[in-house]
């Protein structure tokens, strides 16, 4: 992300599409925010174990179900006005889960 400080909006926008949502700060200062969503898929697993009881012998089976899981991150750049451009002058680092 610190590629892209100095650098125009318009860089970061032709990398990662347009942003979710721009925020004007005032005082000639804006922060561009990229919101980005991944699922993925966690298979289920399916355990057992043969039981001797006194009444013969037994299968015991656990399964534990699959489920999605669904990760939200955030990419902020914070820009400030040059002329009638937006210059990357920072970022906020997203939660260390999305690094």
């Amino acid at each position: 992300m610190k590629n892209y400080v100095g650098r125009p909006v318009e860089s970061v926008v032709l990398d990662y599409g347009p942003p979710t949502a721009v925020i004007d700060l005032g005082q000639g200062e804006r922060a561009y925010q990229w919101r980005q969503v991944s699922t993925s898929a966690v298979s289920g697993t399916s355990s057992g174990e043969v039981r001797h009881t006194k009444h013969g012998t037994i299968y015991e089976e656990t399964d534990t179900p699959g489920y999605i899981e669904r990760q939200e991150c955030f990419y902020t750049f914070y820009a400030r006005a040059s002329g009638d451009r937006w210059f990357v002058t920072n970022f906020r680092r997203p939660k260390l889960e999305c690094e």
